[in-house]
This record gives C-alpha cells, sequence and structure tokens, in this order.
C-alpha cells in the first residue's frame, strides 16, 4: 500500500523483541506539526549495549523505489550503538522525557524485557531543514536491531511525508 501509515514485524516471529501494535497520526505526517503516536511492544530478552540498528530507508519515485543514502546520521544508515546514541541526546541520569516518563518507558540501554505500551501521545515535530530529497512523498523504511551479531528486533514502515 502506497500512500498510507502501515506497519509489520519483518522478523519471522523468531525475535524477542515484538513491536505488537503501532498507530501515527495524521496521515500524511505533516512537517512541522503534532505527530500523535502510540504503540505496544513485548520483549523477551533485555537490549544491551552495544545495540547495532540497520536502517534501509526507500523513496517512491514514480514506481520505483530509490534507496535513500546516509547523509548525517538520516537515511539508510547504520548506528553503531544505539544506546550511545541516547545517552547523548538525553544525559544519563536526567529524567526521560515526556511522555515516556509518565507511561514508565525507559529511553536508556539497558531496556528490561518485558512489555511497555504508549497510549496515544504528542510529539511535536518541529519545522526543520529537511534534505530536499527527504520531503514530500512516499516511503518505506526497514530497522533492524542486533546485538552481538544475533537480530533482536526488525519492522517495517510505510509512510508519508508532507512538508508545509
Amino acid at each position: 500500500q502506497v500512500g498510507g501509515f502501515s506497519w509489520e514485524n519483518c522478523g519471522d516471529g523468531k525475535d524477542p523483541v515484538v513491536l505488537q501494535s503501532l498507530s501515527v497520526a495524521p496521515d500524511p505526517i505533516t512537517i512541522p506539526g503534532n505527530l500523535r503516536i502510540s504503540a505496544a511492544v513485548t520483549g523477551t530478552k533485555a537490549l544491551a549495549s552495544p545495540l547495532k540498528a540497520v536502517v534501509v530507508a526507500e523513496k517512491a519515485l514514480g514506481e520505483l523505489w530509490i534507496q535513500l543514502p546516509c547523509i548525517d546520521q538520516m537515511g539508510s544508515c547504520t548506528y553503531d550503538d544505539v544506546c550511545a546514541i541516547l545517552d547523548d541526546l538525553i544525559p544519563p541520569g536526567t529524567p526521560c522525557p515526556e511522555p515516556l516518563l509518565t507511561y514508565g518507558i525507559p529511553c536508556h540501554c539497558p531496556f528490561k524485557a518485558g512489555s511497555y505500551s504508549l497510549p496515544p501521545s504528542d510529539f511535536p515535530l518541529p519545522d526543520i531543514e529537511l534534505p530536499s530529497w527527504m520531503t514530500n512523498g512516499n516511503y518505506r523504511v526497514r530497522v533492524a536491531v542486533s546485538s552481538k551479531g544475533q537480530e533482536l528486533a526488525c519492522v517495517k514502515l510505510a509512510f508519508s511525508l508532507q512538508a508545509q
């Protein structure tokens, strides 16, 4: 389905961390604007450093899907240690930002095994200067998270972006 939000797990049901539900509004996502997200995740294994994330991002060009390059840490990038990135964004020892704090969702490694759920919550999307190749259009993104060579989670997303 092109031009609508959708998601699926891509780990053949064998990954220890599975997305149970995810909804995103509005559709298409508008920048700037508010993004309303609700989600539920279950994990049978703790996620600890180093957590590697491999992101493959594609944009529709007519009938073709073009893989986007990794530019300034956006696009099809490999992040060798997501834990370190989180520590840079949110210094350890400081509380997790809302609404994560309210719902007891951690924002640092290690992430304990268990179930986490986020009721519908608004996240403001600032008017960021997106590169021209990341503006309006339909996108597919695959994110695979692994540690020491073992896949822990894999999710595919499809969404549309509408910059103002």
